[in-house]
């Protein structure tokens, strides 16, 4: 084939690749939603096998919801936390875990099967193919992670680790971002990438601090930090609260007292504002009006309406539809600052338009 024809062939398809792409990543937004309504639910440990593909099958009579029941009744949130629940009790915890594994599969279908027929009928270029076979793998672990999350609360707990369920979130968001990522490598030229300087550096700096601050508020949610301290600005009536360092070992409070989680979570919050804010300065100064600006502007206004949610969620005591729009927003700030990173480093053209591909 002609190079003329193999680049207007290439760029037809990259609009489809990247529409794919687009909704495998809105997929794993909602997974992450539909996961944090299953912890705040406590749904996470209302099925206790991994059976990932007749797992897809519920309950489908009074028999089978009894034998499922009956595996609930045997781990200890059962005996320690709903001890004498009914079974229509049992039900509304089951279909949210149910839910929440039969996303995962979904977008693993989702990923597959269009994977396959792209490959096949050749409209992968090269450097793609192994990027989308990555992208598979990384999903597969993921569902590895999730029961590794699990099994941590089916003996001698009555909740999963916070270590493994922060691990847990921020894997998913992980995936998430290289998702983003893959699809703005197929979006169309326009500007060029930025010069070395703060808005670059800043840049880097505030995805970084994204993924910790996601981190912090997974180990948040894994020991129910946020239904303690519900108070703002303050905390436990102090900025610097006394008894940050209760436990011993010292390293312990950063990931199982209460207090210093929670206060590590807000500071974490204070410093990706100021990021975000410098990271604004920075870039009006160099790039007004350009695509960089723009963006820098919606991601400043967007960690402020997240951290803005952030404390209505704390102070009305982790409300559900708070604490979700709080932990929704937060991947969609990921994503924002996912894609302000890629087009500062290789601009606002994608890496392969036909003339281009990405360094391997």
């Amino acid at each position: 084939m002609d190079e003329g024809r193999r680049v207007g062939r290439y760029g037809a398809d990259r609009t489809l690749i990247r529409t794919w792409l687009t909704v495998v990543a809105v997929l794993i937004l909602a997974m992450v939603v539909v996961g944090g309504a299953t912890r705040l639910t406590d749904s996470g440990l209302s099925i206790t096998e991994w059976k990932p593909i007749h797992g897809a099958i519920p309950p489908l009579n009074a028999s089978e919801w009894q034998e499922e029941f009956a595996k609930y009744q045997q781990i200890p949130e059962y005996d320690l936390v709903n001890k004498g629940m009914t079974i229509d009790e049992f039900k509304t915890i089951f279909w949210w875990e149910w839910a929440h594994r039969l996303l995962g599969r979904l977008i693993g279908v989702v990923v597959l099967v269009p994977l396959v027929v792209f490959w096949a009928s050749g409209r992968l270029e090269p450097w793609l193919k192994p990027r989308l076979a990555v992208l598979f793998i990384l999903g597969g672990l993921q569902g590895a992670v999730g029961w590794w999350m699990v099994v941590s609360g089916l003996a001698d707990r009555v909740d999963v680790s916070q270590y493994r369920l922060a691990t847990h979130l921020t894997f998913a968001c992980i995936i998430f971002a290289y998702t983003v990522w893959l699809a703005g490598s197929l979006a169309p030229a326009k500007e060029p990438p930025m010069r070395a300087g703060w808005a670059k550096v800043t840049a880097y700096l505030l995805l970084a601090m994204v993924f910790v601050q996601i981190y912090l508020g997974g180990l948040v949610a894994g020991i129910k930090a946020g239904l303690i301290y519900n108070t703002w600005p303050l905390i436990d009536g102090a900025l610097i609260p006394d008894g940050l360092l209760f436990e011993s070992p010292a390293w312990r409070n950063f990931f199982e007292n209460h207090l210093t989680v929670q206060f590590d979570h807000r500071m974490a919050g204070y410093l990706l504002f100021v990021l975000a804010l410098l990271h604004l300065w920075a870039t009006l100064r160099a790039y007004a009006g350009t695509a960089f600006s723009r963006r820098a502007i919606a991601l400043a206004v967007l960690v402020l309406v997240q951290a803005t949610v952030g404390v209505l969620t704390l102070l009305h005591v982790v409300q559900m539809h708070l604490a979700l729009t709080h932990q929704a927003g937060a991947v969609i700030v990921l994503w924002l600052a996912t894609r302000q990173l890629q087009s500062v480093t290789i601009g606002e053209r994608g890496v392969g338009d036909g003339r281009v591909e990405p360094a391997e």
